[in-house]
C-alpha cells in the first residue's frame, strides 16, 4: 500500500490554535535564525547524515521550531521528496511554514503536534529527526515510540540533545542565575523535560532500546556558540529560551533586567581575544526502526 502523503494528516500551515510557553519564544527564536544556524550548522549536517536523508526521502521533522533545519532537509530531499514539520507551538510552526514558502520549498508541510502524541503511526516516513527538542519532553520514551511508529521498516531516526551539565557550563550559569533571582531552589539537571535531562551517560541509548530501535549509536558533538560578547548571548536567551523566560516571568521588569545583567557578567568568563565563545556539548543519537 502506498504510504500516505503528509497532506493527508490534517496538516496545518500558518493557522491553528495553541497556547504554549514556546509561543512566547517563537518570534525571538525566528529572529535569531542566523545565530542559531552558525551555531548548529555542523551538528545539523551530522544529524541529517545520520538519518541518511537524501533525494526523494520522506522526512518527519519533530519539534521543528522556526524550521531552520527544515530548510536543510527540504534542500536534501529535492523537488520529489517530502517534509512534514511538527511542533507543539502553533505560532513558531507558522513561522516555519512562512520561512519554507519564502525559500520556495513547496514540499514542506506543517502540523501542530506534541512529540509525545504525533498520531502518525503507519505513515511510512524514510527518516525522522529532532534537533534540540527531545529533552523538553516530560516523557521522552513516548516521543521515541511515536517517532518509530511513523517510520517505515528500516527507517532512520536521529536527534540532537544537550549532553550533561559538566560540558554545558553556560547553560548551568544561565539556569542557576535565573533560579537565584526568582528565589527558587536549584533544580536537578536530570529532571525530565529540562535542558540537560537526556545528558546522563547511557540514558539515551537505553530509551532508544526500550522504544524498539536497533542499530543504536550515540556520540558526543561539540557545538560552541561564538558571539561578539556575553551580552549578545544573553539577548538570544532572553527572547528565545522558553524555560528561562518562564522562570523570570513573574518578576518585575526591573528585577528581570537585573537577572539578565547578572547572567551577562557571570558569562564574561568565556571571553576570548576574538570575542565570546560559549562551550556547548551535545549528543547525536542515531538508530533504525525494526526491519533494517
Amino acid at each position: 500500500m502506498k504510504a500516505p502523503r503528509p497532506s493527508e494528516f490534517g496538516v496545518m500551515g500558518s493557522s491553528g490554535a495553541s497556547d504554549h510557553p514556546w509561543d512566547r519564544a517563537a518570534q525571538g527564536w525566528n529572529s535569531h535564525t542566523a545565530i542559531i544556524r552558525a551555531w548548529l550548522q555542523d551538528a545539523t549536517a551530522a544529524m541529517l547524515d545520520a538519518a541518511r536523508i537524501g533525494p526523494d526521502s520522506r522526512v518527519l521533522d519533530i519539534a521543528a521550531g522556526a524550521g531552520d533545519q527544515t530548510l536543510d532537509i527540504a534542500h536534501r530531499v529535492g523537488r520529489h521528496g517530502q517534509v512534514l514539520a511538527t511542533d507543539i507551538s502553533a505560532l513558531i510552526l507558522a513561522l516555519a511554514n512562512d520561512n519554507a514558502r519564502a525559500a520556495g520549498f513547496d514540499t514542506v508541510e506543517t502540523r501542530v503536534a506534541d512529540a509525545q502524541k504525533l498520531g502518525l503511526a503507519g505513515a511510512g516516513f524514510d527518516a525522522a529527526v529532532c534537533r534540540l527538542g527531545l529533552m523538553f519532553c516530560p516523557r521522552p520514551l513516548e516521543a521515541l515510540i511515536e517517532a518509530r511508529a511513523a517510520l517505515r521498516p528500516g527507517g532512520r531516526f536521529s536527534a540532537l540533545v544537550f549532553s550533561q551539565a559538566r560540558v554545558n557550563p553556560c547553560l548551568g550559569i544561565v539556569m542557576s542565575t535565573a533560579l537565584q533571582h526568582a528565589g527558587l531552589s536549584p533544580m536537578p539537571a536530570v529532571e525530565a523535560g529540562t535542558l540537560m535531562s537526556l545528558g546522563e551517560p547511557g540514558l539515551l541509548e537505553r530509551l532508544l532500546r526500550e522504544a524498539g530501535y536497533t542499530d543504536i549509536a550515540v556520540e558526543p558533538v561539540s557545538a560552541p556558540m561564538r558571539l561578539p560578547t556575553s551580552r549578545h548571548y544573553v539577548d538570544f536567551i532572553r527572547t528565545s529560551a522558553s524555560p528561562i523566560m518562564e522562570i523570570l516571568a513573574p518578576l518585575s521588569v526591573a528585577a528581570q533586567a537585573d537577572a539578565w545583567a547578572d547572567m551577562a557578567e557571570r558569562l564574561r568568563s568565556f571571553d576570548t581575544l576574538l570575542g565570546w565563545e560559549g562551550p556547548n556539548g551535545l549528543l547525536l543519537a542515531a538508530a533504525s526502526s525494526a526491519g533494517d
